[in-house]
């Protein structure tokens, strides 16, 4: 057994170790360039830490696992709701602008039903997965544009500052390496993150067999969970300094990110069906608990430890639901 997840481990820490390379990497090399904060906070750190989950949904995907392709993307967006923002709010009360409500888990929300509609009528195919990259980059673009008529970024700005430690511009301290070692760094991230991904579904895959379940019960769970930890810890880093508005906005903008970028790429790539397990159950799920965490956050704009209680109670429910 110790055989079976050795794999599975070693790429969670490639994975999670690529990633943070990756995105400081690329960010030095932007500013050196010359590309803004902004623009670097929303495209290359947004992108650059949700590349765990994207390289791993990909390769499941051109393997022929389509359970922990879409599995993870579908557990991710659970777990981040019911598991990420539980456990923030236990810590400390998460208090929830208006605009971040109106705007981006409206969003979130909208976005979640949409998946789980296409997932039920149509093949994740190229033009389906086209059709949500495009709507991700127009998302990106509005909020570029609303950033600079006001102070408010929206949830995937924070999303990008949550994960990059404080600020889009993560590499101000890192200033000192030039282009060309920053592109380096940014591609030794990338080879460890293709790497991670590949141990990380190999032993998913080894495990589902050895436990006797599906691929898609460890991609929805362990997967997910795995991949969501850069989230995970930024989240209640930013709920330990009391930041429950960069924590809300962290999950949010995952959740975007998860279902346009991450499916989208991923039907761009590995075309293929969704699994009946996925369309018949647990995009419902992902879609419910983003409306109870709208409804959460519009009771008073703040999700208050009761409710965070409820949350991780949801959560290990869900998990034993899973597993036979």
């Amino acid at each position: 057994m110790t055989e079976t997840w050795f794999p599975l481990l070693v790429g969670l820490v490639l994975l999670v170790g690529g990633g943070e390379l990756l995105v400081r990497g690329a960010v030095q090399a932007a500013e050196k360039i010359g590309i803004t904060p902004l623009v670097i906070g929303l495209t290359l750190v947004g992108f650059g830490t949700s590349m765990p989950e994207l390289v791993t949904s990909v390769q499941a995907g051109l393997g022929g696992f389509p359970g922990i392709a879409f599995g993870n993307i579908v557990g991710s967006n659970i777990a981040n709701i019911l598991l990420i923002a539980g456990v923030s709010a236990l810590i400390f009360p998460i208090v929830i602008t208006r605009s971040a409500l109106r705007r981006d888990a409206v969003v979130m929300l909208l976005v979640a039903v949409a998946f789980a509609v296409l997932a039920l009528l149509l093949p994740m195919g190229r033009v389906v997965g086209a059709s949500l990259v495009a709507l991700l980059i127009g998302y990106i673009w509005f909020v570029i544009h609303q950033e600079r008529a006001g102070p408010d970024g929206g949830a995937i700005h924070d999303k990008s500052a949550a994960l990059a430690g404080a600020d889009p511009g993560i590499a101000a301290t890192h200033r000192r390496n030039g282009l060309t070692v920053s592109l380096l760094i940014a591609l030794a991230g990338l080879a460890l993150v293709v790497i991670g991904g590949y141990f990380l579904v190999s032993g998913a895959v080894a495990i589902a067999r050895n436990l006797g379940v599906s691929e898609t019960v460890i991609g929805l769970t362990i997967v997910a969970v795995g991949t969501s930890m850069p989230e995970l810890v930024t989240s209640v880093i930013a709920a330990l300094k009391r930041q429950g508005d960069m924590a809300f906005g962290n999950i949010v903008g995952s959740n975007i990110y998860n279902i346009l970028g991450i499916g989208g790429t991923t039907a761009l790539i590995a075309p293929s069906h969704v699994p009946e397990q996925i369309v018949r159950f647990d995009a419902p799920v992902m879609v419910a608990v983003s409306m109870l965490l709208v409804v959460f956050a519009a009771t008073g704009f703040r999700i208050g430890r009761r409710e965070g209680a409820i949350l991780v109670t949801g959560y290990i429910a869900y998990g034993w639901l899973l597993w036979p």
